[in-house]
């Protein structure tokens, strides 16, 4: 039976033994307290199947959401994922959520295409192979540019901060997102260092040798079988550099030969796919799934709210 808990209803030491099972490292509780304080649940059998669910309210209607700084959610189980178990869990979304916009997790399948679901593109990576094995797998391009960045008087910087990482996005790509501000970079921020404490994040930067100005930096994510690529900053410098290229082939050199996937965490994005997919990786699917309960009303000012 499928049970709707209240956030303070959530056992989470069970929660958590289960989610480490699952590798999956946006789904620990102290994640999800931090990106969305006050999520709820839905759990089978005692934590042997869970799905978290992350609700808000606008102009007086509860809906679900994807909140920053999470790929993927979902259901997780001890046991293998069935299509039945997904659609079982959705179905058991509580009524008064009368709209939703969620992702799911790439052990989410269904039977057949069903009625708001839609699925969007992760890059993954095993490296667990000899480095020199897994360069010989990057795309002729990567190469190029890897030997472009090995060219330019580069450096590996290990001692970075959640703060240089943020700072470096927002005076550069970030300094052209109108959405973004002081409230998600310092969720950001938070959510880095706790991470990091729990020895469950990194951080790395790129600058040019004797120099101590960063021009790349980014922030992994990690879990017992996966490093995910949660953030990065990038100056102009860094990309005429081939600064990222650089860093994120430092990274598979540190990890390979052990038995962990590097999760590049998308993308959609066409240009940013096929730059992920040029390190050797292979494309994977997870899904998206939505539902629209509103009245004519409501949906006109859903339209209208996202508009804004």
């Amino acid at each position: 039976m499928i049970n709707y808990l209240e956030h303070n209803a959530i056992d989470k030491a069970k929660w958590d033994a289960l989610i480490a099972e699952c590798g999956n490292i946006y789904a620990y509780s102290w994640y999800l307290d931090i990106v969305h304080p006050g999520w709820e649940a839905l759990v089978e059998d005692d934590y042997q199947s869970v799905m978290p669910l992350t609700g808000g309210k606008k102009f007086g209607v509860n809906y679900l959401f994807q909140p920053y700084f999470v790929q993927q959610l979902g259901v997780f189980s001890k046991s293998p994922m069935t299509a039945e178990m997904t659609e079982s869990f959705l179905k058991a979304i509580p009524s008064r959520y009368r709209f939703a916009e969620i992702r799911l997790n790439e052990g989410n399948a269904f039977a057949e295409d069903i009625q708001g679901v839609e699925y969007h593109r992760n890059v993954l990576l095993d490296l667990n192979q000899e480095y020199n094995a897994i360069r010989a797998n990057y795309h002729q391009n990567t190469k190029r540019n890897l030997a472009k960045a090995e060219s330019n008087n580069l450096q590996l910087v290990e001692t970075v901060i959640p703060y240089h990482v943020v700072a470096l996005f927002r005076d550069n790509r970030g300094a052209l997102l109108d959405k973004w501000g002081d409230a998600e970079y310092n969720v950001l921020t938070h959510l880095a260092k706790v991470a990091q404490k729990r020895n469950a994040a990194f951080m790395l930067g790129v600058s040019e040798k004797g120099v101590g100005r960063l021009i790349c930096a980014a922030i992994f994510m990690k879990t017992k079988d996966r490093i995910t690529f949660l953030f990065s900053g990038l100056t102009e410098e860094g990309k005429q550099r081939q600064a990222m290229t650089y860093l994120l082939d430092q990274v598979i050199q540190q990890h390979a030969h052990q038995p962990i996937t590097f999760d590049f965490e998308g993308s959609d994005d066409d240009n940013l796919a096929r730059f992920y997919l040029g390190f050797g990786g292979k494309e994977t699917k997870y899904p998206s799934y939505c539902f629209n309960r509103l009245s004519p009303l409501g949906k006109a000012l859903l339209k209208l709210w996202k508009k804004r």
